[in-house]
């Protein structure tokens, strides 16, 4: 059975004992969580309790129950609230209904009534749960989201932005298949410029991608997406040469989209790859050969590996294996980091590479970190030590352990800069909402909002470190600290109470008494009065 939590809000004790124990609460699916004596208290707990439903009065001092069901509800839109009150006035009652309270309920309390009433918000509470984990509707958000998260996955493909372990699973999840064994990613580039036509670009495009999913309706298992502006295609080939075929293909389908599209479109055609992590290097040989056009013209297929011997499907790599390990580096978990080195080193022992190629990847590898570490004021010299034959340890590496050996060093180092520097980043955040709060408690206007639109994050971000850091939550933290500097100033100055409520931040002497009283267990006048006969 769900259960769920309740907050009580009166300022008469006696009333919240009496609703407390009137009611097993367990039994009809609820917790009684905390009890407030006001609405300030209310909320403050609300944001440490964050409870389902709260049932509060209208009358109490310092934050009457509907300003605090209006701004529970600003912060909390899910919360439920029920009114209980002794005043049967329709301003009252209209402004609940504007707050769209689930209940307003006249003092005294019946028992038997207020069940009714929970039972009811039981059924409603579990329907709006039910809905959300109802496995039927799920299912059917999840087949209507599924076209969007498969042309995600396509283009997270050929951005190089999926983990080589992780295809799998976004295949199966999504239902794809790419079973190849050979694949290949083919750009159609539609051409603007010169065109007489008034049609939108946009629509032209959706008319040849239209066209395309026709033409190859059975044919090669093509996937077809927009990104870019530009029609991409994901192709299957059972062999290799088979991409002799698909070009000509290729080269027909351009010829019929100026027919019957009026539109001059390229197919720059990338490498044929085995592995689909490779189809990245595969779509960047796609962009390639549509730069071509200039040379071969439009509306026909390029194939880069016929008009650029020189370049093949691997010389991408190095580049791409760099982004993938600086990638592993941020995320800060060191298995991953040293499965995508091994990778490396599998990538570099099975498909052998070049001296030249070889220095390439060391060159560039130094290069993006220096490079990241320079824009995000890291200590290069932590990572490389205080040495300059960083690039000479590298080249001369004489074996694939001691390359290895060197490729972990030089990461393992970056990652723990990072990882300290986020520490100290999230250490700094922390400090300046403390100087903050020391600088500025006697403000009366002080709030998370002000503090976050100090420092330039959100609330919910600021919340979350905030309390990791501090064991409170902010406005825990900066009651707490008001009070230090209250009992401060009973204790070495003359000022009367309300004259301390308002340097410590409190309009309401009143309410600056109360939570005085709460923390310290007396009156500020008593424990000053105390404090002073024990100093004799």
């Amino acid at each position: 059975m769900n259960q769920y939590s309740v907050l009580l809000v009166d300022d008469e004790e006696e009333v919240i004992q009496i609703i407390m124990k009137k009611i097993d609460w367990e039994s009809m699916g609820f917790q009684i969580v905390g009890y407030a004596h006001n609405g300030v208290e209310a909320l403050e707990m609300a944001e440490e309790y964050q409870p389902d439903v709260v049932m509060t009065d209208i009358k109490m001092p310092y934050m009457d129950g509907l300003t605090m069901s209006r701004k529970l509800k600003e912060q909390h839109q899910t919360v439920k609230i029920i009114i209980f009150t002794g005043f049967d006035e329709f301003e009252y009652a209209k402004e609940a209904i504007d707050i769209e309270v689930e209940q307003y309920i006249l003092k005294p309390i019946n028992a038997d009534e207020l069940r009714k009433v929970f039972l009811r918000l039981k059924e409603d509470l579990d329907r709006e749960m039910d809905e959300k984990r109802n496995v039927d509707k799920l299912r059917e958000y999840y087949m209507e989201s599924l076209p969007l998260l498969q042309e995600s996955f396509y283009t997270s493909l050929i951005e190089g932005r999926i983990a080589e372990d992780q295809i799998e699973k976004y295949l199966v999840s999504y239902q794809i298949s790419l079973e190849g064994p050979y694949y290949v990613a083919t750009i159609l580039h539609i051409s603007t410029s010169h065109d007489s036509s008034e049609m939108n670009p946009f629509l032209r495009t959706v008319s040849v991608k239209k066209l395309a999913e026709e033409q190859f309706a059975g044919k090669y298992s093509s996937k077809i997406i927009i990104y870019l502006g530009d029609i991409i295609v994901i192709s299957q080939l059972k062999s290799a040469e088979e991409i002799t075929g698909y070009t000509d293909f290729m080269d027909e389908f351009c010829r019929l989209a100026k027919r019957v599209c009026d539109a001059r479109v390229t197919a720059g055609i990338g490498h044929v790859c085995n592995r689909i992590q490779d189809l990245r290097s595969s779509y960047q040989g796609a962009g390639n050969a549509v730069s071509y056009r200039a040379i071969y013209g439009n509306t026909r297929a390029i194939n880069i590996a016929e008009i650029d011997p020189q370049e093949n499907a691997d010389e991408s790599w190095e580049q791409q294996a760099v982004h993938t390990i600086l990638k592993r580096i941020k995320m800060g978990d060191r298995d991953a980091l040293e499965k995508e080195i091994n990778e490396c080193m599998r990538h570099f022992s099975e498909y052998g590479t070049s001296l030249q190629k070889y220095r390439i990847f060391i060159l560039e590898l130094v290069a993006e970190i220096f490079r990241f570490g320079n824009n995000n004021n890291l200590n290069v010299d932590e990572i490389f030590g205080d040495g300059s034959n960083y690039l000479e340890k590298g080249f001369q590496a004489e074996s694939p352990e001691e390359l290895w050996n060197w490729l972990m060093e030089i990461s393992g180092r970056m990652q723990d800069v990072i990882s300290k520097e986020r520490q100290n980043t999230t250490k700094s955040f922390v400090t300046k909402a403390v100087e903050y709060v020391e600088e500025s408690y006697s403000d009366k206007n002080i709030s998370i909002e002000t503090v976050c639109k100090k420092l330039g994050v959100s609330a919910a971000y600021f919340s979350t470190v905030f309390k990791k850091e501090t064991g409170k939550t902010f406005i825990s933290y900066l009651t707490d600290y008001r009070m230090e500097q209250a009992v401060e100033l009973l204790l070495t100055t003359d000022d009367k109470t309300y004259i301390i409520a308002e340097k410590v931040g409190y309009a309401d002497p009143n309410y600056f008494s109360y939570v005085f009283k709460k923390k310290y267990g007396m009156a500020p006048s008593k424990y000053r009065t105390g404090k002073l006969k024990e100093r004799g």
